[in-house]
């Protein structure tokens, strides 16, 4: 199967995009004459797999080397890098130029930036003096489609970069991708943001569209209707809880990366091969994941037994009736889908072995009594016991910025009891990744008062009696909390941010509203109003779109929360997911750990 999504079905012509990424990459590759060794940025790999497969790049007698601090080994007198603007790439290249030097090779060195040069790292280059060596480039990769429906802008480290460090160009960055799509698809005439760094993404927005307009004059309608930005920083909940979708819950224990996960083929039902691995596509072109893929896990099970039980009908009627050849057609025809059914029902029993366990079972529990901002004390004992029994860190972390969140910081006995307790159990050299927490707000001393249960209750997070099998609301991807994030979206597409002014005032950071272009002065475009006129039809009877921007990461659980909201009754709206990364509360942890950058 494909590794590749299908973009077929997209609601936005994320096709175009990708193919202008090959073409710019291939003819870079084109441009360079004869045999290269293609040597890339571990970090960068998966993305490019996903632009352009493998085996094409083989067919331009291309070489694949992913860059570390080890020498190129090759025959090819050609040697192109493709790497982020990285110091430690700097230095890896530079000490490889030298090394072949050393040894007499002659050979042509090509590096292109992704997505764009940086002057600190050509400085660097320039120390080492091999930076007159070199054919120095850039390819500007600045999001790929990792699904029909979620862009990804690859920017891992995003949220510490700017949470942490202050640095805002993975901002830049947002707004430049944005704009290269208004470039393709027009001018987005609505712009909501709520957070600091949303804010400034509006802003460099409209920065880009005065310096490098794109053209409003023709009277087409733009096909992305609306664009909400919102940064992580509003809801550093809904990461810190434990996802209980489908794709959630494999994202939470078996990690996917670039739109499949890697595993052992002794859990696919191969015989047992030696710690042998397997990578396992899950995206939109399996029919079958694109239909379990957002339900909560507990009916996934359901479905899958449903689906084997009319199978193994199917042969039973096949084997002991005479069938007519359509029928027997039929049943071939089911028979395709069984690899996929196959493969969903070990990946659902592995996942099984998690969920059923009785420590998972208990901290869901915890997860649902801090969030309901209950019984602080209950709380704090369990995470003070995780600690003492050394748990993983970041399932430690996790909990303990959940509980910090929701009540504004830690009491200060508490706070330093806690980190005093985390540095003795786990050791002292984690005391930078606590200090990057605590920059971040993540985990703090409380100086006000929280405002959860406030929010809890006006938005109605906490849902009782969620039915997880016949969801009618988006509470079911965690079975009974709606997340923040995307109440917030639910709205902010409904009415706009007006009617909510005052909880919006109660979570991190500025909120902005405006119209652009020639829509600036015009109602007709307004969302805000209600009014879903005629003109929210894009041209070919397709509905309007909504892109959705994460500044800082979003979960598979808020990816299926939104797909939900759009596939309701009276949603005039399809709604496209952009992102700086997907994440999970673990993945989001490393994140701030000293050791991640």
């Amino acid at each position: 199967m494909a590794q590749i999504p299908n973009l077929d079905n997209a609601p936005l012509n994320l096709k175009s995009i990708r193919e202008q990424s090959q073409r710019e990459l291939v003819n870079i590759l084109k441009n360079i004459r004869g045999k290269k060794c293609l040597v890339i940025d571990p970090k960068l790999s998966g993305s490019l797999s996903l632009i352009v497969p493998t085996s094409t790049l083989k067919e331009y007698g291309i070489e694949l080397r992913l860059l570390s601090a080890e020498p190129v080994q090759t025959e090819c007198t050609k040697v192109v890098y493709f790497v982020h603007p990285q110091f430690n790439s700097m230095r890896f290249i530079s000490s490889h130029v030298h090394d072949d030097a050393s040894k007499g090779l002659q050979r042509e060195y090509f590096l292109y930036f992704v997505p764009r040069r940086s002057v600190a790292c050509e400085k660097i280059l320039e120390e080492e003096k091999v930076h007159n060596l070199m054919t120095i480039g850039e390819y500007p990769l600045y999001m790929v489609p990792l699904d029909e429906d979620v862009l990804s802008f690859e920017l891992d480290l995003a949220l510490k970069e700017w949470q942490v460090d202050g640095d805002a160009s993975s901002l830049w960055h947002i707004a430049k991708a944005i704009h290269k799509l208004e470039f393709t698809f027009g001018l987005i005439p609505n712009v909501r943001a709520k957070g600091k760094a949303s804010v400034r993404v509006a802003e460099i927005l409209n920065r880009m569209q005065t310096e490098e307009p794109v053209s409003t004059s023709d009277m087409s309608i733009p096909e992305i209707n609306t664009l909400i930005l919102i940064d992580r920083e509003v809801d550093m909940v809904t990461p810190m809880c434990s996802q209980l979708t489908y794709e959630g819950l494999l994202d939470e224990f078996l990690r996917i990366n670039n739109g499949s996960v890697e595993i052992d083929t002794s859990i696919m039902g191969a015989q047992q091969q030696d710690g042998k691995k397997m990578k396992v596509p899950l995206n939109s072109s399996d029919k079958l994941f694109k239909e379990i893929r957002d339900l909560n896990f507990e009916v996934v099970v359901q479905v899958l037994r449903q689906k084997a039980t009319s199978m193994k009908q199917d042969y039973t009627e096949v084997t002991t009736m005479s069938q007519t050849v359509s029928e027997l057609k039929d049943f071939v025809k089911k028979l395709n889908s069984l690899p996929e059914i196959t493969r969903h029902i070990n990946l659902a029993q592995h996942l099984s072995t998690f969920t059923s366990k009785p420590s998972f079972l208990g901290l869901l529990d915890m997860e649902h009594t801090i969030i309901e901002a209950q019984s602080y004390d209950i709380c704090f004992e369990y995470i003070e016991e995780m600690i003492h029994k050394q748990e993983p860190l970041n399932k430690v972390l996790r909990l303990l910025i959940l509980f910090s969140v929701t009540n504004s910081g830690l009491p200060k006995k508490h706070f330093d009891y806690l980190r005093r307790e985390l540095l003795h159990s786990y050791g002292f050299e984690h005391m930078a990744t606590l200090n990057n927490l605590e920059k971040a707000g993540l985990l703090k001393k409380q100086e006000t008062k929280s405002n959860w249960a406030t929010i809890k209750r006006a938005l109605q997070l906490v849902v009782e009696d969620t039915d997880t099998a016949n969801p009618n609301d988006i509470s079911y991807v965690f079975s009974g909390y709606a997340p923040l994030s995307i109440r917030l979206i639910q709205n902010a597409v409904r009415s706009g941010w007006r009617p909510m002014e005052e909880i919006l005032k109660l979570l991190p950071g500025p909120h902005f509203e405006a119209k652009r272009g020639k829509f600036s002065s015009s109602s007709s475009f307004d969302m805000s109003q209600g009014s879903l006129s005629s003109i929210d039809k894009v041209a070919d009877g397709r509905r309007s779109l909504v892109l959705v921007v994460f500044i800082g990461g979003v979960t598979f659980a808020e990816i299926s929360a939104l797909r939900f909201l759009s596939a309701q009754e009276g949603m005039a709206y399809d709604l496209i997911v952009g992102t700086t990364k997907i994440i999970n509360g673990n993945s989001l942890a490393e994140t701030f750990s000293e050791n991640s950058s």
